[in-house]
């Protein structure tokens, strides 16, 4: 049996070929270096198989559609990189789909949230283990969520074309230019999670990472519960009629573009879920008065969807309804506490050289300043030791921030009668 001639694009200026035997014919990377056959993607998957880790990258759209449609997939090992076409006529994932899950092989991605995604939509499961870089870089001191990029150009020295981001990724034939750049997402991608990798060994912040990958790598946070669609919504309603409502609307709105595949906003867009909440129409008619919707909507098919949603919403148990947390000051006090906890946070990330947002984020800060007992990141973990602990210690008076040699330090403030 003849061996299958397969093709692995070393870089932008050369091609290297090699014979690798195959069991079933036309078991091959066609032109440009491209995957397009399932014996083709086992072969691959086998040889990434063999490695101790693989960087992969993703090409997908979502823009027309509520699932993200995949539309390449880029490989590589320490010697072996190849970009693999799922929209190829007859070809089969599943190969990929098991190297993802390979407990042997670290996935190494970029900023991983969507790629796992697509992997979770796909096969229920998720890739691991994985490793992070943009987390690790965060980690490592290289600011807040730093692009690929920045992170090649500070890591590797190498300048990226990145002019074919945003391009049609679904469209055939795809050019070489689109395949040089999306193979380049995963070759530089090695150096820079080598030398990360080998950062937090020396540094001892390893398991920061492995926290981090965690909550990653969490099959909750991909889930798309209908039930908890109303928790992304930025948007907040003033009382719990209208809370009730708006969980039904947003359920509503998240089964109806999951079924239709299309956009969320296609649906109804958040500002509109957001009136109807608060003026809680229960008649098709009062909708045309909501200038958040077009004219004649009140008159359309979802018209009485929505009313049906917001009388599912007024008649809940109000003891179904998340509770509400109470605030443990005024407005002006919760303001004032956030802006002192932003001075320690700011300060507490030069001190470590680690972005702040990966200590704590705005939502940590304001749950911090207001809430009496916040269920938030920063007080878990390695945050809490770093930054935690000195916020609450701050909010109940016993830390003071002042000025040392021109850096912001927490000072203990001595308990009444310490004072000389």
């Amino acid at each position: 049996m003849a061996p299958a001639r397969i093709c692995w694009l070393r870089s932008a200026a050369s091609v290297l070929c090699r014979d690798i035997p195959s069991p079933c014919p036309g078991s091959e990377i066609a032109a440009m270096n491209v995957v397009t056959t399932t014996d083709g993607l086992a072969v691959l998957c086998r040889q990434l198989a063999n490695s101790t880790y693989v960087a992969v990258d993703t090409e997908f759209m979502r823009e027309q559609t509520f699932w993200p449609k995949l539309c390449l997939v880029q490989l590589a090992s320490p010697d072996v990189e190849a970009v693999v076409d799922p929209l190829a006529e007859g070809i089969d994932l599943a190969p990929f789909w098991e190297l993802m899950t390979n407990r042997a092989v670290v996935k190494v991605f970029h900023a991983a949230r969507q790629d796992l995604e697509i992997v979770h939509v796909a096969t229920g499961t998720l890739p691991a283990p994985v490793f992070d870089t943009q987390v690790a870089a965060m980690v490592c001191g290289f600011g807040d969520s730093i692009s690929y990029v920045n992170l090649v150009k500070r890591i590797a020295g190498q300048d990226l074309d990145k002019s074919s981001r945003f391009t049609d990724w679904s469209r055939r034939p795809l050019s070489q230019k689109q395949l040089l750049y999306a193979l380049g997402d995963v070759t530089h991608l090695r150096k820079v999670y080598t030398s990360l990798k080998q950062t937090l060994e020396s540094s001892g912040r390893a398991h920061w990472l492995d926290e981090e990958m965690a909550t990653l790598l969490d099959p909750a946070t991909y889930e798309t519960l209908p039930e908890d669609a109303w928790r992304r919504l930025k948007l907040k309603v003033r009382s719990r009629k209208s809370l009730a409502v708006m969980i039904e609307l947003a359920a509503w709105r998240e089964r109806a573009a999951q079924s239709q595949d299309v956009p969320r906003s296609r649906i109804i867009r958040d500002e509109a879920l957001y009136d109807i909440a608060s003026q809680m129409p229960t008649e098709t008619k009062q909708l045309a008065e909501l200038r958040t919707l077009s004219d004649g909507f009140a008159r359309s098919a979802r018209a009485r969807e929505i009313v049906d949603a917001v009388n599912r919403g007024l008649a809940r148990d109000p003891t179904t309804l998340p509770a509400i947390n109470q605030s443990s000051g005024s407005s002006s006090d919760v303001n004032a506490m956030c802006d002192v906890l932003r001075v320690l946070l700011k300060a507490t990330a030069q001190r470590h050289k680690v972005a702040p947002r990966l200590i704590a984020d705005a939502d940590d800060i304001e749950a911090i300043a207001s809430q009496r007992e916040p269920d938030v990141p920063a007080l878990k973990g390695w945050r809490r030791e770093l930054f935690g602990e000195d916020a609450l210690r701050l909010k109940r008076g016993e830390l003071a921030l002042t000025v040392q040699k021109g850096e912001v330090v927490a000072i203990a403030v001595p308990k009444v009668g310490e004072r000389g």
